[in-house]
C-alpha cells in the first residue's frame, strides 16, 4: 500500500471575516435623524443574522488596536451565501462610512490525521487500489459517514462568547523545514500531541478550524472564542512549546475583538463601547 501523504479533510461551513474602519469624521456631522436611521437599518439587519440557523448567522465584534473598528463574521453554507451576506452589507446605508481595511476567507476544516491510516489500512484489506474509482467511491462513502457524524463541528453556531481571537497560519515550507516533506506518521504523531493542547482547553475556549488554501492568502484561519482575553495568550503561549507550533508554524496578524450583539450596536457607533459590549 502506498503511504497516504495527504490527510483526508472533512468541510462544512463558509466562512468570512470582515474588518472595517469606521469613518468617524463623516458619521459625526451626520444629523441625529439620519444616523437613528441608518442604525434602525443596520441593527434589524444583524439581529435576523444572529438569530439564523447554524451555519447562517452572522455577528459583529469591536475590534481592539489599529487594524480596524468593527469586525463582521459571517458562517454560511456555501460561498454564494457569503456572496450574498457581503452584498447585503454593502447595500446598508451604514456601509458608506465603513472602510474596509482587510477580510479573510476560508471553510470550516477538519483534519482527519487519526482517521486517514485507518481509512486506507481498511481499503487496502479490502483489496482496492489507491487511485480506481472503487477506492474513490469508498473513501467517499467513508467521509460522507464521518461529516453526518461530525455535523455539529462543520456547522457550527457562531457563539456568544464575549471575546474573539482570529488569526491566520501557514505550515512553514522553507529549505530547512518544510511541513509538507515529513513522513505521514510523523505528521500524524505531531497533529495529535497539538490537539491534545487543544483539547485541554476545550471547557474554556471554542476553537473553529477553517480551512483557506487556495481561497486566500494564508493555509487556515483560527477562530478563537473565550469569556477572558487570557485565555487566548494561555494556549497561544502553551502550543508555542509543542513541535508542530515551534517548528513548522508561521503566523499572520492577529485581531482581537469583543463581542457587539445587534442591541449594542447604536451604543458602539455613538462611542460608547461599555454600553455597546456589556
Amino acid at each position: 500500500m502506498s503511504n497516504p501523504i495527504v490527510p483526508l479533510t472533512l468541510e462544512g461551513a463558509s466562512l468570512l471575516h470582515q474588518m472595517f474602519r469606521v469613518r468617524w469624521d463623516e458619521w459625526r456631522v451626520l444629523d441625529n435623524q439620519t444616523r437613528h436611521s441608518i442604525l434602525t437599518e443596520a441593527t434589524e439587519w444583524l439581529q435576523t443574522q444572529e438569530g439564523a440557523e447554524a451555519g447562517e448567522q452572522s455577528a459583529a465584534f469591536a475590534l481592539l488596536g489599529h487594524k480596524g473598528d468593527l469586525m463582521l463574521v459571517h458562517y454560511r453554507r456555501d460561498f454564494v451565501g457569503l456572496l450574498d451576506a457581503q452584498t447585503k452589507v454593502q447595500h446598508l446605508r451604514l456601509s458608506e462610512y465603513l472602510e474596509i481595511t482587510s477580510s479573510y476567507l476560508s471553510i470550516v476544516e477538519l483534519g482527519l490525521y487519526e482517521s486517514t491510516r485507518k481509512i486506507y489500512d481498511d481499503l487496502d484489506e479490502r483489496g482496492l487500489q489507491p487511485g480506481t474509482e472503487q477506492w474513490d467511491a469508498a473513501v467517499a462513502e467513508t467521509l460522507e459517514r464521518q461529516k453526518k457524524a461530525m455535523s455539529g463541528r462543520l456547522w457550527p453556531e457562531i457563539p456568544e462568547s464575549r471575546y474573539l481571537c482570529f488569526y491566520p497560519m501557514d505550515r512553514r515550507r522553507g529549505e530547512d523545514k518544510n511541513w509538507y516533506q515529513i513522513p505521514f506518521a510523523d505528521r500524524q504523531k505531531m497533529m495529535h500531541d497539538h490537539g491534545m493542547i487543544g483539547r485541554r482547553y476545550g471547557g474554556v475556549v471554542k476553537q473553529v478550524i477553517s480551512g483557506s488554501i487556495g481561497l486566500d492568502d494564508w493555509e487556515w484561519g483560527v477562530d478563537l472564542f473565550a469569556d477572558s482575553p487570557a485565555s487566548f495568550k494561555q494556549l497561544i503561549y502553551e502550543m508555542r512549546f509543542d513541535e508542530v507550533s515551534a517548528q513548522y508554524a508561521q503566523f499572520g496578524s492577529f485581531y482581537l475583538a469583543l463581542r457587539v450583539p445587534s442591541e449594542g450596536l447604536a451604543a458602539f457607533m455613538r462611542g460608547d463601547a461599555r454600553g455597546a459590549v456589556e
